[in-house]
């Protein structure tokens, strides 16, 4: 992580990137299992292992506990948020109206005047421009597939990401795509102080990423909705064996 430094720029732009990076860095270090839930750490010990000042480490601790991955103390500092079982059945099923949602926005030809309708029927499937970037979106899937395959959890996570934040994208409504993006970090902070006691993972992670980007690309919302489903269906499943072995 670098140091404030310098330089010549802007010293809030600095510092507000710099927030970024260390939120970004430590996200990944939950997402890693190389902070565990429950681990308690301080602005000063995060700030010395960064090299950085306390004021862009307490802002990015701030961002995250706001994200639902940290627990704040007042006296005691921040801990990783320790999520349940039922926690995570609630993000399955807050992901699943979500991705309805997006699905719906993708396909609706309603003419309508309100400005979200109006960026949902802008970036239809059957728009050149929503084509290429499903396109797009279509190779994150198949990245994300051949971790899946291989059983990397690092690489998948990162696709999976990047493929479900583009996607939610298409939409045209920030708001509906970041909500999409938190649960699903959520999500995988959840799932993976599971999934990394499992030894071998290949075979046993849900790879129908470019399936979904398929059904989604010839307008069938119903392959969409079932393929989402499965997905869901299959990721709590897994979860819930993994908790009660």
């Amino acid at each position: 992580m670098p140091g404030t430094g310098t330089g010549t720029g802007n010293g809030a732009v600095t510092r507000s990137t710099l927030r970024q990076q260390i939120a970004d860095a430590l996200r990944d270090e939950v997402l890693a299992g190389r902070l565990q839930p429950g681990q308690e750490f301080t602005v000063k010990e995060i700030a010395e292992q960064y090299g950085v000042s306390a004021t862009p480490v307490r802002e990015a601790l701030v961002d995250l506990s706001a994200q639902g991955l940290l627990d704040a103390d007042q006296h005691r500092g921040f801990r990783v948020h320790e999520y349940s079982l039922d926690d995570y059945r609630g993000m399955i099923e807050a992901r699943s109206l979500v991705t309805d949602s997006i699905f719906r926005g993708l396909m609706d030809e309603t003419v309508t005047t309100t400005r979200a309708a109006r960026a949902a029927l802008a970036t239809r499937t059957d728009d050149p421009r929503t084509v290429a970037a499903l396109a797009g979106v279509r190779r994150r899937g198949e990245e994300a597939q051949r971790a899946a395959a291989a059983g990397d959890l690092n690489i998948l996570i990162g696709y999976d990401l990047r493929f479900w934040r583009e996607l939610g994208g298409l939409v045209g409504n920030s708001y509906l795509a970041d909500f999409l993006h938190r649960l699903r970090v959520q999500s995988w902070v959840c799932a993976v102080q599971h999934l990394r006691r499992v030894e071998d993972l290949r075979g046993r992670l849900w790879a129908d990423h470019t399936a979904l980007v398929d059904a989604l690309a010839r307008r069938d919302a119903e392959a969409a909705h079932a393929i989402v489903t499965a997905y869901h269906a299959h990721a709590l499943a897994l979860i819930e064996r993994l908790t009660a072995d």
